[in-house]
């Protein structure tokens, strides 16, 4: 099966962009957006709406495959890629690309992505976004061609084996958006609310006190209202507040963690990003140090990895130095999926857990191939996107895992 056609829209992003730099810089809320001036490069305001770039592969059948080019809600920050501005790339995708892949066997995905992924157009790699979409589309592609769910696709050509069951999925909740986390617990999220704390004195306080009494808010409403028996991981993403906080000081981080874990009682707690450094191995070596002191502490407080950890090569250098409990692997950093796809399984025979995650941002086609490759790669949660909304990503990614499940017993 050959590639006839190649079109692209720009379309709509799940969700926004926002300039973490000036947010943490003390830029002031107002509603949904901050008042300021934007700090990281091609931010024409601190918040402002995303774009994605849809991919469309005409098959010489007439069938249709899709993939959709996003970048992440926090875009340059802690070494991703630049701001996705889709007017800049107008030309290669009407002219280069279709160049690239009209009259192109489409059987084989892993081949054709990685010859993809790794070339470049005047001089440089393409935009991450660019190389998240065309590879998404190449897999859709593969799977027409192939007529198999692109889960099995992917198991078959990188030797991983199928998931049986759902995975977990974590759910978020915007912070102090309580009617939203009613809607987790509703819906038994396994993992919840992913709020974000940016801010030290606003978001987790000064002696640490606001980030403990969310944390214990949050679970006393899921006994309230939840399911007997329902008990979800509790999960809250920092962006380095911690490390802001008790100024990089392990030993009192650690400490704090394992008040947190108190806070939660019997809830499983994973903590994203407490720290953030301003290189790679800067943030490897603090990581590895602060799993040592949770270790010695017995809190059994999870910490995973994001920034810093935006490549297939930032993967694999995590993965070996054992910085971290779990790696996210957001998704549009890697730029082609084939790189998530190695990322998930390389960290998994490290013996490291895996957040197979991405961005609000990114749209319900990104989700659905992601359910696939977490179904061939078997991470330990997949993140539900797109949109703030936790309800549509949720439903989009566990009725795709649900109906591949079903499939994959008949074909």
């Amino acid at each position: 099966m050959k590639i006839k056609h190649v079109l692209h829209v720009v379309g709509q992003s799940g969700a926004y962009n926002k300039d973490l730099a000036a947010m943490r810089a003390g830029a002031t809320p107002d509603g949904f957006i901050y008042v300021g001036t934007p700090v990281t490069p091609g931010f024409r305001q601190i918040v402002q709406p995303g774009a994605a770039v849809s991919i469309m592969l005409v098959l010489d059948d007439d069938q249709v495959a899709y993939g959709d080019g996003t970048d992440v809600i926090f875009s340059g920050a802690a070494g991703r890629d630049v701001l996705f501005q889709p007017d800049e790339h107008r030309a290669f995708l009407t002219e280069k690309l279709p160049a690239w892949l009209i009259g192109r066997d489409v059987s084989r995905f892993r081949r054709l992505a990685e010859e993809l992924d790794a070339r470049h157009h005047n001089g440089k790699p393409l935009h991450t976004a660019l190389r998240y979409g065309i590879s998404q589309a190449v897999l859709h592609a593969a799977s027409l061609a192939q007529r198999e769910p692109m889960a099995r696709l992917v198991a078959r050509e990188y030797g991983s084996e199928l998931a049986s069951a759902p995975l977990p999925i974590l759910v978020s909740a915007s912070t102090n958006d309580w009617k939203q986390l009613d809607q987790r617990i509703l819906k038994r999220a396994d993992l919840l609310p992913h709020s974000s704390f940016t801010h030290v004195e606003r978001d987790v306080g000064l002696r640490g006190e606001k980030l403990l009494e969310y944390a214990r808010r949050v679970v006393a409403r899921v006994a309230q209202i939840g399911q007997p028996g329902y008990r979800p991981t509790i999960h809250l993403d920092v962006y380095g507040t911690l490390g802001e906080l008790f100024h990089n000081d392990i030993d009192a981080i650690a400490a704090y963690l394992g008040d947190l874990k108190g806070a939660v009682g019997p809830h499983a707690l994973m903590v994203e990003a407490p720290v953030i450094m301003q290189t790679r191995q800067a943030q490897i070596e603090i990581y590895q140090a602060l799993c040592a002191a949770l270790g010695r502490t017995g809190s059994g407080t999870q910490v995973i990895v994001d920034e810093w950890c935006n490549t297939l090569d930032d993967v694999k250098a995590f993965a070996n130095a054992g910085a971290g409990h779990l790696l996210q692997i957001k998704m549009p950093d890697l730029g082609g999926i084939n790189n998530a796809i190695e990322a998930v399984l390389y960290a998994r025979r490290k013996g490291l857990g895996v957040s197979l995650g991405g961005s609000l941002n990114e749209t319900d086609q990104s989700s659905r191939i992601t359910a696939h490759i977490g179904l061939a790669c078997q991470p330990t949660y997949l993140f539900a996107k797109p949109s703030a909304g936790g309800d549509a990503g949720h439903m989009i990614q566990m009725n795709e895992m649900l109906r591949t499940l079903a499939l994959l017993q008949i074909t």
